[in-house]
């Protein structure tokens, strides 16, 4: 699921959920794409009813990820870069240092949220992240994601398995914006994408990492546990499973 349908209005303050629960924060930093993959696979599958939510917080090295419904057309002229079909929704996409890319682990059914509204919340954080650095944007029907003006400046793409969320968003901020003139970003040709830094020269990716979470953790009622910045290994989740 990558759709944000129409309809879609949630406010950051009066509609969140009330902090009740915990997630997990981990900041990762740069890590290779496939392996973090495999990581929110195997963390979605081996989580029992009361397995905390997480959020990991991190950057890739260059990567071009298609999803399940991309169209290899899409995919223009990667050169060196990795081409990666994943099991996410959405077409195609382009990760690098520079860009926040977050992962939600949560379990839905227990926070009462459906897919749909899942998608617009974490729309909405982003919409206000960048609210707080004085850059107005928007989400657009029918193409998930969120744009300042005609530009994209974050991506989103989920997975819901078992009734609980992986894969995630992917949020612009100060990195190279060359590698998306070699697909058609989001599977529309033509589209142009931005980064925070275009509007706020001299921030820090952490600075903004800090808001996200914050405005992540708001509209999903949930209060911040900093957790050990690794990613829990695979072998002890599989161990786990039910």
């Amino acid at each position: 699921m990558s759709a944000c349908l129409s309809g879609c209005e949630v406010d950051a303050v009066e509609t969140a959920a009330p902090a009740a629960r915990q997630w997990h924060v981990r900041r990762l930093g740069l890590q290779p794409y496939r392996s973090i993959w495999q990581a929110m696979q195997a963390y979605t599958d081996a989580r029992g009813a009361d397995r905390a939510d997480e959020l990991w917080l991190l950057q890739h090295p260059p990567v071009f990820t298609l999803g399940q419904a991309g169209r290899w057309e899409h995919v223009l002229a990667p050169g060196d870069i990795e081409v990666v079909p994943v099991d996410r929704g959405g077409q195609v996409t382009y990760h690098g240092p520079g860009q926040i890319v977050a992962y939600p682990l949560i379990d839905l059914r227990r926070l009462g949220l459906g897919v749909r509204e899942l998608v617009c919340r974490i729309e909405q954080a982003i919409i206000d992240t960048l609210a707080s650095y004085s850059v107005s944007a928007d989400r657009r029907s029918g193409a998930p994601g969120v744009y300042v003006g005609e530009k994209k400046i974050a991506a989103l793409g989920l997975r819901v398995r078992r009734g609980c969320s992986f894969h995630g968003l992917a949020f612009n901020i100060d990195m190279d914006l060359e590698p998306f003139a070699r697909i058609n970003p989001c599977g529309y040709q033509g589209l142009q994408v931005c980064q925070l830094l275009d509007f706020q020269p001299g921030l820090r990716l952490s600075d903004v990492e800090d808001r996200l979470i914050e405005q992540l953790s708001r509209q999903l009622g949930l209060s911040v546990l900093p957790a050990d910045p690794n990613v829990p290994a695979i072998s002890t989740l599989e161990a786990l499973h039910d």
